[in-house]
């Protein structure tokens, strides 16, 4: 994904490609079937398929660096996106977490390594990176991959940080956020 509507990629012969998108929804969808198809092609989704749809603008998020994010869920079903099981896109409250804490699945801090604010990711999560055997009960079947698209909305450096509140996040919009990995313990902000 490249500014004003391009992608790029190399193919086979490593040749580079690039398309220029007429406009930034059919780029960013076009990166969302992109990233679907790595994953129906891949013999075993062993680790987090990611595929930048905005780049963001400013210095990247890295571990210790919180975040809030806007995202949605969904189940991977049928080789592609199932029903959403959580979204936060459309309420008043973001998602705010520490990259490192351990506080969400495994698959989210990898996939949300690098993001900058404004920046949009679609990652897609294999069980063993996100809920494995148990699944979460009423929402997420047992040995379900995952689909999420995420948008950075706001970034808080390490550097920057002046107190630790950027460890704690809130549960108040949904019973099991997803990206928690289970509701045992867990907090409200």
């Amino acid at each position: 994904v490249q500014p004003n509507n391009y992608s790029t990629f190399y193919d086979d012969q490593r040749q580079n490609w690039s398309i220029m998108f007429e406009s930034e929804k059919a780029a960013m969808d076009f990166s969302k079937q992109v990233c679907i198809a790595k994953c129906n092609s891949s013999p075993v989704l062993d680790s987090v398929l990611s595929q930048d749809l905005l780049l963001g603008e400013g210095q990247g998020a890295e571990g210790g660096d919180s975040v809030e994010v806007a995202y949605t869920g969904w189940l991977f079903q049928n080789n592609g996106l199932g029903q959403v099981f959580d979204s936060n896109v459309n309420k008043d409250k973001l998602l705010r977490l520490k990259l490192g804490s351990g506080k969400v699945i495994k698959g989210w801090e990898e996939g949300m390594m690098g993001m900058k604010k404004g920046g949009r990711r679609y990652l897609i999560i294999p069980p063993a990176w996100a809920y494995g055997a148990q699944g979460v009960a009423g929402r997420v079947p047992p040995d379900s991959t995952l689909v999420f698209e995420v948008e950075v909305r706001r970034v808080k450096l390490v550097k920057d940080c002046s107190g630790s509140d950027g460890q704690s996040i809130s549960s108040r919009d949904s019973p099991a956020p997803s990206p928690v990995p289970s509701s045992d313990g867990f907090s409200a902000d």
